[in-house]
């Protein structure tokens, strides 16, 4: 599911809320991270540190609206607590996918309930959280009240279903099971695609 929430659009700008403690990531030690994600997309991104409000503005000279919503899951990344160089994903290739599961839709806003489903996700010192990442090859974030999934569309599926399982009760060594054998189907796809398709003329099927 793509995020949208907070986000307002007005014409060439968009307007989004992040955590107040997600400033500093987003702006970056003397303004990098910012830099970086206005350099690459041709945005200028002006951040209000009292309330949490950024402004993303398209210039007039743009050629690719799109890069207004692109701009747009950079900043939700970070704000849902990625790292940049997580985030910076999104920058690199357009093929990647940002997708966020808010728990309160599935378990209300109860803290314990939050608390509890956050812990299935991240497991004993962060081990199901890494376990997940490895496996899929996705980034996953867990704050406040989302998971978040950074990943071409299907490491972020492989994720998702992980994370789904766990929510559901799942577990831990089903979803590791079920991890194992998604990441060997994922190596002979890839596999399947680097197989010479040549075949000389003194060759015959088999």
């Amino acid at each position: 599911m793509r995020c949208s929430r907070g986000l307002h659009v007005e014409g060439s700008k968009s307007y989004i809320k992040i955590p107040g403690d997600r400033i500093g990531a987003l702006v970056g030690p003397d303004g990098t991270v910012k830099n970086v994600i206005e350099r690459k997309l041709s945005v200028h991104l002006e951040v209000d540190s009292e309330n949490g409000t950024v402004q993303i503005t398209l210039p007039p000279t743009a050629e690719d609206p799109t890069v207004l919503f692109r701009a747009k899951e950079v900043v939700t990344a970070i704000g849902r607590g990625f790292a940049p160089e997580h985030a910076f994903r999104l920058l690199d290739d357009e093929e990647i996918v940002f997708e966020v599961i808010d728990l309160r839709e599935i378990v209300g806003k109860s803290p314990s309930d939050l608390k509890r489903l956050k812990g299935r996700v991240i497991g004993k010192e962060g081990k199901t959280r890494r376990i997940i990442e490895e496996l899929s090859e996705a980034n996953i974030s867990v704050y406040g009240h989302t998971i978040a999934i950074i990943g071409y569309p299907d490491q972020s599926a492989i994720a998702r279903e992980a994370v789904s399982m766990l929510i559901r009760g799942s577990l831990h060594g089903t979803v590791y099971r079920f991890l194992h054998k998604k990441r060997r189907e994922l190596k002979k796809q890839r596999l399947q695609l680097w197989e010479p398709t040549y075949r000389s003329p003194s060759e015959k099927p088999l």
